[in-house]
């Protein structure tokens, strides 16, 4: 039996565990997407598959970066962090448009896993330190 002398933070581990979450939030609302897209009477096809692409591209590249960082490779960090900020934005106008119990959380998220990924524990895994 060998012991890890090096475990990975827990910091790090949530960012995973948060990353990974998304994309499978996100993969869910592609595969929304792509019902509506074959199901729909009229439809602009080139922008309903261009979102429909969009989606599955954040959902791949949301568990890809999580896979990415737990195997501690520092330069899908920034990336990660990208993504992240990118949930602010898009909470703000939810929270404009009425729709606050969604944007809130969505703020919270962004900045919570940004947080995880710059926080010390995760710096020293990554080899920023």
């Amino acid at each position: 039996m060998t012991i890890d002398s090096d475990p990975t933070p827990v910091t790090l581990r949530w960012a995973v565990r948060l990353l990974r979450g998304q994309a499978l939030a996100v993969g869910l609302v592609a595969a929304w997407l792509v019902v509506a897209d074959v199901t729909a009477t009229t439809t602009d096809l080139t922008s309903a598959l261009l979102v429909t692409a969009f989606a599955i591209g954040a959902a791949v590249a949301l568990w890809a970066l999580g896979g990415a960082l737990l195997h501690r490779r520092a330069g899908a960090r920034a990336p990660a962090i990208v993504l992240q900020l990118m949930l602010l934005p898009i909470g703000w106008f939810m929270i404009q448009g009425g729709l606050g119990w969604l944007g809130v959380p969505l703020i919270a998220l962004g900045l919570g896993v940004t947080w995880l990924l710059v926080s010390p524990p995760t710096t020293r895994a990554l080899g920023f330190e």
